[in-house]
């Protein structure tokens, strides 16, 4: 695997040249748009034969939309990506106090996973009203007959949508909640007979960690009562706070080595965003929020705006500054070195893999990379 940055001077041709291989290769493999413009600052992937020893791992895509209809350009991307994919998590089903779920319109998404044999899951959340609720989370929690209910409801849907996976993503507990909520995620384990399940988990790095996003969840309870969990290491920074790297390595890496305290390797899929953010500067908060950019934006958003793109080393991140309408504007987003520094780390500390969120966002190399330095397991749940 070999990473390249572009530099003053350099075009695709001279890159192609130096490297062995051709322009219209490096063109398709990094998926450039307008391969005769390049940005200062931008990684190329130079593509090489697969190691056949490379390490095998879990790769998994949620399937967010906004909208009862998805874009054909995200179903476009799912089935673009699939090969590289073990499973998908449409998402998703919102509970209700009742135990009942909101439909969710899968699309396309079945077909494709049994096209490329995907592993396909009913995620459920505590989402009301467009937010993740602790009051609702709490009402479920507190009664045995909810949650048979909603029990039945998942096993059912799973049934209908021929899914094998049961995904909880419950966000923003109370902390007087987390044993409530590992009982109830045992009881659907053990009910959902010939499914796995899985959790998502908040990034936390003690068991001890104070916020709303941390109190309810018990990482030793949560991993022993599931088949595996997706710890949510991304979002340090996020639309409505100070400009950052969405996920530095230096608190993934914390976060992940935590985990290991509470839980095998071998549960572990670690979160890893798709996406960065464009802050209008200065940052204020109260302030208009960020805007969500994917990485293939981001450089024609350089290239437009004639931005060179920096390096953060302790964050291992890429961004740049640009002006528009006398504004300032600074984009944190991912490449190809920040994505490979994830990798190495899943290498490192051998863990079951992968889970990005989410599929809506276009980032050819993070695809290339994983190609080149993992096999995806088609097989295990």
């Amino acid at each position: 695997m070999l990473i390249y940055v572009v530099k003053q001077g350099d075009s695709l041709f001279s890159i192609a040249r130096a490297h062995g291989t051709n322009a219209a290769t490096l063109a398709a493999v990094n998926e450039l748009e307008d391969p005769d413009v390049l940005v200062i600052g931008q990684t190329l992937v130079i593509p090489k034969t697969p190691d056949q020893n490379r390490p095998t791992i879990y790769s998994n895509g949620y399937v967010e939309w906004y909208t009862e209809n998805p874009s054909e350009t995200l179903i476009e991307e799912v089935r673009k990506r699939a090969p590289l994919l073990s499973s998908i998590m449409p998402f998703s089903y919102d509970v209700k106090e009742d135990g009942s779920l909101t439909p969710l319109n899968w699309d396309g998404l079945q077909q494709i996973a049994e096209d490329d044999n995907l592993s396909t899951s009913i995620v459920i959340t505590n989402i009301q009203d467009g937010a993740f609720s602790d009051t609702l989370a709490q009402k479920i929690l507190a009664s045995t007959d909810v949650q048979d209910t909603l029990i039945k409801n998942v096993i059912a849907e799973a049934k209908a949508k021929n899914a094998d996976h049961i995904h909880v993503d419950f966000e923003y507990l109370r902390a007087e909640d987390r044993d409530a909520y590992v009982s109830f995620l045992r009881r659907l384990n053990e009910a959902a007979v010939g499914l796995t399940t899985s959790a998502a988990l908040a990034p936390k790095t003690s068991a001890t960690q104070e916020g709303r996003w941390y109190g309810g969840h018990d990482y030793k309870g949560i991993a022993e009562a599931v088949d595996y969990v997706v710890i949510m290491t991304y979002e340090w920074g996020y639309s409505g706070g100070p400009p950052m790297a969405v996920s530095p390595i230096g608190p993934v890496r914390e976060v992940i080595e935590y985990a290991l305290t509470e839980m095998p390797a071998n549960k572990i899929l670690m979160g890893q965003n798709l996406y960065g953010y464009d802050w209008t500067l200065p940052f204020a908060p109260g302030n208009p929020p960020a805007k969500v950019i994917s990485p293939k934006r981001a450089i024609a958003l350089a290239r437009e705006r004639n931005a060179a793109i920096s390096y953060d080393e302790k964050a291992q991140a890429p961004y740049y500054h640009y002006w528009l309408d006398g504004k300032e504007h600074v984009v944190w987003f991912e490449d190809a070195r920040s994505i490979n520094k994830k990798f190495e780390l899943i290498k490192e500390l051998k863990l079951k893999g992968i889970s990005y969120w989410h599929m809506a966002f276009v980032f050819p190399q993070n695809w290339r990379l994983l190609y080149e330095m993992f096999k995806i397991d088609k097989e295990q749940g």
